[in-house]
């Protein structure tokens, strides 16, 4: 079971899906790649060398530099434009995941690499750095680098038929949607402990800028602490908006100045929402995606049958496994409040139900989707399903002007 990811595991992640990096390390490869024919020139007989044909090496590596070049500027072309076109044409919240997507970042980072790889090679055989020895392990190398471009333009060309697609897009918000919402399954007060009303402390910490909690160390909040025995209460959770009247958390009124600063370091705030400790971004992210297909100017009524799919999914992951053992907390002297199910009800199926009210096909799929989550998991989605159930049934009766329509609708409201 995984834990609560700390502050400086999320940014190394984030930086680590950062396409910057997987190409500057694909670039000193290619570099070093360059370099260790050199070193090992001198292990290879000078006749045996000549034999192979090794002189060829050069005209090879300007071959590859030039075409590497035009593939590299092509790549970003088409990512560019990909970004562009889920951002217009699905929503502008799913770009940080095709941005993150690893295949581009492999192929971009392949094809860099094997530019400089080659340029960095013809520099060295214009300067005579390489002997026969050293343009034979050149041309080794060089082989491996285009076997490498090899599988990596096929595996591009595969992931170009789907890159940017509305299909595509769901798929990676759904991923996302759900690890999320699994990890707070698993840790709903994020390693803390449940809140306590009837004891909470009275002294807010207040936040110290305006934007969406995107993370909570809850190590941070418990080295915050210290020795002394108290308690501290978290006010809100990853996805609020917060700004300089809205407390962070309720502490001891005699905490000190420093330790306040601390609680406040403790909360991660940007101007956007996050994936990794807000499930209910996926979910309306999901959401947004499905609206989107709604109007009668798009009419793609299949997408949002799809985003009703997949947010199902999503909410199944909210279940408890009755063969999974409660976890210890982690951090026994910090309060969090739990996730709602209305509240994940809410951001999925509101925003649906209100843009699909007119549209009978998807009234109908969202009120068989609310009785599929409470079929699944009664104690869990029973309450929050029927009251989502009964506002698709009061907007498909605003919306749908066929009695037999809105009577299809209502005969399925859950009660």
């Amino acid at each position: 079971m995984k834990t609560v990811m700390p502050r400086w595991r999320l940014i190394l992640s984030r930086t680590l899906r950062q396409a910057w990096v997987r190409a500057a390390l694909y670039c000193v490869g290619g570099v070093l790649a360059a370099l260790v024919a050199w070193r090992f020139q001198f292990h290879v007989e000078e006749n045996f060398a000549l034999s192979v044909g090794a002189d060829a090496v050069g005209n090879v590596l300007s071959i590859l530099a030039s075409s590497m070049l035009t593939v590299t500027t092509f790549s970003l072309t088409v990512l560019v434009n990909a970004l562009g076109a889920a951002s217009s044409g699905v929503t502008p919240r799913a770009t940080i995941l095709w941005s993150e997507d690893r295949r581009a970042h492999d192929a971009l980072a392949t094809f860099l690499g094997a530019f400089l790889f080659s340029v960095v090679g013809i520099v060295a055989l214009s300067t005579r750095l390489y002997g026969p020895g050293g343009r034979l392990v050149m041309l080794g190398a060089t082989v491996v680098v285009i076997g490498l471009i090899v599988v990596t333009l096929l595996r591009w060309m595969q992931q170009l038929t789907r890159f940017g697609r509305v299909g595509e897009t769901i798929r990676l918000v759904e991923q996302a949607a759900a690890q999320a919402l699994r990890c707070r399954r698993d840790q709903p007060h994020l390693g803390g402990i449940p809140p306590d009303p009837a004891h909470r402390h009275a002294r807010p910490v207040l936040a110290d800028r305006i934007g969406y909690i995107q993370h909570v160390d809850l190590a941070v909040l418990t080295r915050a602490l210290g020795g002394r025995d108290a308690m501290l209460d978290v006010a809100v959770l990853p996805g609020a908006f917060v700004h300089a009247a809205t407390p962070l958390a309720f502490v001891d009124p005699e905490m000190e100045a420093a330790a306040l600063a601390a609680v406040r370091r403790a909360f991660l705030i940007a101007d956007d929402r996050a994936w990794e400790q807000d499930p209910r971004f996926g979910l309306s992210v999901l959401a947004e995606i499905g609206s989107k297909a709604l109007p009668p100017t798009a009419a793609d009524y299949g997408t949002a049958i799809a985003v009703i799919g997949a947010g199902l999914r999503v909410l199944s992951e909210w279940i408890p496994d009755p063969d999974r053992p409660p976890r210890e907390p982690e951090h026994p002297r910090i309060r969090v409040p739990a996730l709602s199910t209305d509240d994940l009800i809410a951001d999925f199926f509101h925003p649906l139900a209100r843009e699909g009210g007119g549209i009978v096909q998807v009234g109908v799929r969202l009120q068989k989707g609310l009785a599929a989550l409470r079929s699944m998991s009664p104690e869990c989605f029973s309450a929050a399903a029927m009251r989502a159930s009964i506002l698709v049934t009061e907007h498909a009766g605003f919306a749908l002007l066929v009695p037999s329509e809105k009577a299809a609708v209502e005969a399925l409201t859950l009660r």
